[in-house]
């Protein structure tokens, strides 16, 4: 049986806003992986870990999951707490 993580992508470090991180994404687990001593390389005859299916909210993936079948684990994103600051507080004592 296929198994998936569902999860929000956390933001690079080149990214200064939260543009691209309000959809979910479905991504399989990757299984029997080999790897090759002479290459180094890592491989494996599963293709379901090249797929990540992207969704609108957390309980269309779900849904999802549940229609086809597919075990998965709900990874709830953290929540930051953002403070506006201006910059004259860097020189202000409190």
């Amino acid at each position: 049986m296929k198994k998936a993580k569902i999860y929000v992508p956390t933001k690079t470090a080149m990214q200064s806003g939260k543009g691209k991180i309000k959809n979910w994404l479905l991504k399989f687990e990757t299984r029997d992986n080999k790897f090759t001593s002479f290459m180094g390389w890592e491989s494996g005859d599963d293709t379901m870990k090249e797929v990540i299916l992207e969704f609108s909210s957390k309980d269309k993936a779900i849904d999802y999951a549940k229609k086809n079948n597919i075990l998965y684990d709900v990874v709830e994103p953290k929540k930051n707490d953002f403070i506006i600051k201006s910059y004259t507080d860097n020189f202000l004592k409190d």
